[in-house]
């Protein structure tokens, strides 16, 4: 027995150094990395204890054996707020493993022009939880981003989030069981395609914030995604603007213009498929000068609706104000509005001038909503052409 214990204690210690070991030669090629070098993981799980980091280089590729084959844990982490931080480069690219279970965001790129995400998974493993990090793939203020063939799983706010970037792309992606499977915020330029948003609280989001940096997104185009049964209940932690999104939400746009939403499946969501709200609705306060708080020139076409009718649940805002004060009951619209206008472009006819209108057209099973609600909902329209206009497209502005 004493040859046995001896024998386990010697393997655990061995296999403690050889996990410290890979974790100081991998940050270690990265602080020494030079300009075009590949960096390459071998396959495995590895248990890491600090951030890993990535600064001021260019056209650095870090390149695992493949999703579940590299695997990067961070659950052990003591150091460092988030699993993986690269900041101040150039043309990154990152492939082939998977980052779970960091305390904070798992990959996070700062200031990098030119990065991208191809082949990753990203998740915290246990079941959702406010205690799991924010984002799963974290790039902000980057410029040139491009998220390809990965997997989100977990986020307490948002699986894939892209912030105050440009130039963006976000394709062949999976997200489930996030609070917000995707979410494109404060950024310019952004097209999300042939995604599957399944399982979240909100499927995908096309967010403006105040009090950031790059104070206005648009142009974003939202296209040929599968957007399924985000009714999973709101796990954000408390305070968090996410916390806002009821369960059962399959895409919102919150205060950003120029945003076109086409050619996508948006099935079986218990309170809305698509919303479209002010910031006033988040009743939150607003103090940035700058901010802009209306969704302007949306374009909401072509694209499949289909929803059982069912009561809209009354753990949310939106589930309240459906069931008591508008009794919409078990016919929810598909598209609602919350009617609150920019007084300075509305028109003669009380409504917004052609090119800032709201148009929602040529959908399958299209039903749509205005609630009033800067009259307090007293003036509430329902119909399947409510919005019945044509704008012009947005055209795809990517790198």
């Amino acid at each position: 027995m004493r040859l046995i214990i001896l024998s386990l204690l010697t393997f655990f210690s061995t296999q403690i150094f050889a996990q410290a070991d890979f974790e100081k030669k991998l940050q270690t090629k990265l602080i020494m990395a030079e300009d075009g070098d590949v960096i390459n993981i071998e396959a495995g799980k590895f248990l890491l204890t600090k951030s890993l980091s990535l600064d001021g280089k260019k056209n650095i590729t870090i390149r695992g054996k493949g999703i579940d084959k590299t695997v990067l844990n961070f659950k052990a982490q003591t150091q460092g707020a988030e699993g993986i931080r690269i900041t101040n480069c150039e043309n990154i690219i990152l492939e082939d493993f998977t980052a779970e279970d960091s305390k904070g965001d798992l990959i996070k790129t700062m200031h990098v022009k030119g990065i991208t995400f191809r082949r990753l998974k990203t998740a915290w493993t246990g079941k959702p939880s406010p205690t799991n990090g924010s984002y799963g793939l974290y790039p902000v203020l980057c410029e040139k981003v491009l998220i390809d063939s990965c997997i989100a799983i977990g986020a307490s706010d948002a699986g894939i989030y892209v912030g105050q970037s440009k130039y963006i792309t976000v394709r062949n992606c999976t997200a489930f069981q996030n609070v917000a499977g995707i979410e494109i915020e404060n950024s310019l330029y952004a097209d999300v395609y042939n995604n599957v948003a399944e399982g979240n609280t909100g499927g995908i989001l096309v967010f403006d914030l105040p009090d950031l940096i790059q104070k206005k997104g648009g142009f974003v185009r939202v296209y040929n995604n599968l957007i399924k049964e985000n009714n999973l209940a709101n796990f954000a932690p408390k305070g968090n603007i996410v916390g806002n999104v009821p369960k059962g939400t399959g895409m919102m746009v919150l205060a950003t213009s120029q945003v076109e939403i086409f050619d996508n499946k948006i099935l079986n969501h218990s309170t809305v498929g698509v919303a479209i709200i002010s910031y006033f609705m988040t009743e939150k306060k607003n103090k940035d000068k700058g901010y802009y708080p209306y969704p302007t020139s949306i374009n909401i076409h072509d694209n499949l609706f289909e929803r059982k009718p069912r009561r809209v649940p009354m753990d949310s805002r939106f589930g309240q104000l459906y069931r008591v004060k508008l009794k919409f009951g078990r016919k929810i619209p598909q598209v609602i509005f919350d009617g609150i206008l920019d007084p300075k472009l509305v028109g003669t006819d009380g409504k917004y001038m052609p090119e800032y209108a709201i148009c929602v057209r040529n959908n399958i099973n299209q039903s749509t909503s205005f609630l009033d609600a800067d009259h307090d909902f007293k003036n509430v329209l329902v119909g399947p052409d409510l919005f019945e206009c044509s704008p012009v497209s947005i055209k795809s502005n990517q790198f």
